[in-house]
Order: C-alpha cells, then sequence, then structure tokens
C-alpha cells in the first residue's frame, strides 16, 4: 500500500492530504508505511469518481477495466476470482458479526467448494480479529506490523471439523503460540474465563517460559459479552482437547 497511494497522485484525480506542518513534504516518494502516515492524513478523490464509485455496476466496470489493463492475460481470471473472494468474506464477516450468542445456528454447509471455504475462512478471521482488536484473548499480546499484519490468528474453540460453526462465540482470536498451544491442549479456558495451564508442559525437555504465568489470570474478550466464548464450546474444548 505505501507504493501505490503516493504515486496515483499524478493521475490527476487522486489528491494527498497533509498532516499539519507536513504541506512541504507532501510530493516526497515514500518509502514505507510509518513515513506515509507520518506525513499524510489521507487522500481524496474527486467527487465524480467517488460518485461512480459508490454505485455496484460502475465498480465492476471499473474493476474489469483495470485488471485488463494493467495484468497480464493468463492472470487476469485469477486476480478477478480473489477480487470477488475477498468481496464475498468481507460481506461475510459483517454478517457474523451480526450472529449474537442466542441464535440457533449460523451454520455453512457442510459441502463446500475451495472458493466458499476462502471466503468462509477469511471472513471468519477477519470477524475474530475486529472482536478482539488483534488482541491475543490468552496472552494479550498486540502486535501489527506498519503494514497491518497482526500476530493473532483466528481460532475455533471447537473446530469446523466437528462443529460446522462459525459464529463468533465459536472463536478466539490467538497468536502463534497460544493457537498452537490450544490447538494441542496444553492451554483452555475454565468456566470462569480464566487462563487454564496443563501439567504437561512441564514435562520432558519444557521450557515454557512467560505461558506458566498466565495459569488463572482472566482471558481478553470482545467489548459485547454476546460474542465471548461459548461456555458450552468451552467446555468441549476442556473435555476433548485440553491434557489435564
Amino acid at each position: 500500500m505505501a507504493y501505490p497511494f503516493p504515486r496515483l497522485k499524478t493521475d490527476g484525480f487522486w489528491h494527498l492530504i497533509p498532516n499539519p506542518g507536513y504541506e512541504i513534504q507532501i510530493n516526497i516518494d515514500f518509502s514505507s508505511m510509518t513515513k506515509l502516515r507520518e506525513v499524510c492524513a489521507g487522500a481524496r478523490m474527486d467527487d465524480e469518481l467517488f460518485q461512480l464509485m459508490c454505485s455496484p455496476e460502475t465498480r465492476e466496470q471499473l474493476r474489469a477495466i483495470i485488471i485488463k489493463t494493467y495484468f497480464a492475460p493468463e492472470i487476469q481470471s485469477k486476480v478477478a476470482g480473489q477480487g470477488m473472494v475477498n468481496y464475498a468474506a468481507f460481506q461475510y464477516s459483517i454478517e457474523l458479526l451480526k450472529v449474537a450468542e442466542t441464535k440457533a445456528s449460523f451454520e455453512m454447509d457442510k459441502e463446500e467448494s475451495e472458493q466458499k471455504k476462502k471466503v468462509r475462512d477469511q471472513g471468519f478471521r477477519k470477524a475474530i480479529i475486529t472482536l478482539y482488536s488483534h488482541r491475543c484473548a490468552l496472552c494479550g499480546i498486540r502486535m501489527l506490523t506498519p503494514e497491518g499484519h497482526t500476530i493473532v490468528d483466528a481460532a475455533h474453540v471447537k473446530p469446523w471439523k466437528d462443529s460446522f460453526d462459525d459464529r463468533p462465540t465459536n472463536g478466539m482470536a490467538l497468536c502463534k503460540l497460544c493457537h498452537w498451544s490450544f490447538d494441542k491442549g496444553l492451554m483452555s479456558v475454565s468456566k470462569k474465563y480464566e487462563v487454564l495451564v496443563s501439567k504437561r508442559v512441564m514435562k520432558e525437555q519444557n521450557y515454557p517460559g512467560h505461558v506458566l504465568t498466565l495459569t488463572d489470570r482472566p482471558i481478553f474478550t470482545p467489548e459485547q459479552e454476546s460474542f465471548w466464548p461459548a461456555q458450552d464450546n468451552l467446555h468441549w474444548h476442556r473435555r476433548n482437547t485440553f491434557r489435564r
């Protein structure tokens, strides 16, 4: 994003807006997202183009023209397909964020195409990471790169293959270490929403480090309680996955 964002300024329809005090630097070449955010408050497109972008039909026409103009013929279909997946995943994440725990079911078909799987995975991830604000539910770590890459994954409490359930109450944002530990049964969540750490982490040649300090600490949850991990899903994990 750091590269095309400022270079569009020469096309006449895209206007960079400087932060106060950075008016002189607005025309420099940006080599990083950090510098871009320091200098630019954002960008504004021409009103006429904005009105065109508000129309779904016109957006699709512009998308088709851009793909045909700037991408090699052999990958045009892949680029268009990925764009459709991205849009569908965004819509799916919005639907997930509307789902309350009290609803009876929000399940996808057990038989799904590869494209539907991509949409589901991407949409579930976006919804869960949004709810937890990029913060690990178990250890609390929150780290993002200047480009927006996050350390957390979207984890199912009860695996998809067993639940076919993408409701937010069957998910948690977990960092790489906590995700692996949770899936392997070395960590779980109690009835009081406290971190459980298996005694197995002290076995053999393990050096669990900070993981042991998380024992009995309250987990980090979404602000809205209806999106907290459901206790029936956590009970399933404690009974079927967690190593006592």
